[in-house]
């Protein structure tokens, strides 16, 4: 391909879906990066820290460790419970959710298998903070059956999402790129091209164990059964199958090509399991959630004179919400994001998924630590 050639720029959005602005803007100087071929923003796309969130970008000959970011291989895993919905305890399990926040005394050398250890292991098992999450669900409705079914998920039982990553490992992964290169790419043939994936994938890995150990974590505390369904990493590189030298770099963005996915809203909305539809001009991806719409810094101030934080503790779905953290409660609230309905409706007009089935939140755990 010829390297004058501009990198492809495209949205995926319908007339009801917000984008804003400097997300765009941001998706297009990324555009402009060398060896650069495609930049496909999601429905959820939102402005990151240089670089766009829910976005996938092709690049031809360089990796660009900052597009991937700091977690690593970030994802969503999820379980099927054999906890019944019509027989749900959903404050009594709450109470019984104590600090999953604390280090996990469970055989790490175990969880991890044959992974090489880390300084970063005394936090296996843990959530972390920002939008992170372990969600008790059930199924609202059914639009596929048989998808379903096969999926192994069964309509009258409660599931888990997890929602977490490689906390500070992806951490010191990306910390040392930067300190070595800034924000420049590495030669996809180079050692340190080969250094850096080495440790990405390390991590992926790490954080799949670590979806699975939290998921253990919260079921032993309700007194649950757990039986994986799927885990979909929506952070990472790599190599575009059939073609060694172009790397696909997802950052908040899931995999349109590992089977049935699922896409969740604010911790007050609904979440769709979907199978997804690949695309090779989107990406091979879909959205990773609802996408923010208020930045952090500006939520509390927005929220802070119609709610107290006692009311955002309870939803308009009739969940739970398991958050001591002050700031984060307010800063993770429904209103600081986008309608997951309408992020749906696009990747539904693009032609990008079909919707498997709806998940209604019971019991969203963020953080018993102040």
């Amino acid at each position: 391909m010829n390297q004058d050639t501009p990198a492809a720029v495209r949205v995926v959005a319908s007339a009801r879906t917000w984008i804003e602005g400097d997300a765009v803007q941001q998706l297009e100087a990324t555009a402009r990066l060398p060896g650069m071929r495609a930049a496909i923003g999601m429905p959820d796309l939102h402005p990151g820290k240089g670089s766009p969130i829910g976005a996938a970008f092709l690049c031809e000959g360089q990796l660009y460790p900052h597009l991937v970011g700091n977690d690593i291989g970030c994802g969503m895993g999820l379980w099927r419970t054999d906890l019944l919905r019509r027989k749900q305890k959903r404050d009594r399990w709450a109470d019984r959710l104590e600090d999953l926040d604390a280090a996990w005394d469970g055989d790490i050398a175990a969880a991890l298998g044959g992974l090489a250890a880390s300084e970063h292991d005394g936090s296996l098992g843990t959530i972390g903070g920002g939008n992170h999450f372990a969600e008790l669900q059930a199924v609202e409705r059914v639009d596929d059956a048989a998808a379903l079914a096969a999926l192994g998920l069964v309509p009258e039982q409660l599931c888990l999402l997890v929602h977490s990553g490689s906390r500070g490992l992806g951490e010191s992964i990306l910390r040392a790129h930067v300190d070595a290169f800034a924000a420049a790419g590495l030669k996809d043939d180079s050692p340190a091209a080969a250094e850096y994936m080495a440790r990405h994938d390390h991590a992926v890995a790490w954080a799949r164990v670590n979806r699975a150990v939290i998921a253990g974590r919260f079921a032993a505390a309700i007194g649950a059964e757990l039986v994986g369904l799927l885990d979909v990493c929506h952070n990472s590189v790599e190599a575009l199958p059939g073609t060694p030298c172009c790397w696909l770099h997802r950052k908040g963005a899931a995999p349109s090509t590992q089977g049935p996915v699922v896409i969740p809203g604010s911790r007050g909305s609904f979440s769709y399991l979907v199978e997804p539809l690949p695309r090779d001009d989107a990406g091979l991806s879909l959205a990773h959630g609802a996408g923010r719409k208020w930045k952090r810094g500006d939520t509390k101030a927005r929220l802070k004179d119609r709610y107290r934080p006692a009311d955002l503790v309870q939803t308009a779905l009739g969940s739970r919400v398991i958050c001591e953290d002050r700031e984060l409660l307010y800063e993770e609230a429904p209103e600081a994001y986008k309608d997951i309905d309408s992020v749906i409706a696009a990747l539904l007009e693009a032609g990008l998924c079909r919707v498997i089935a709806v998940l209604r939140p019971v019991i969203t755990y963020k953080t018993r630590r102040r």
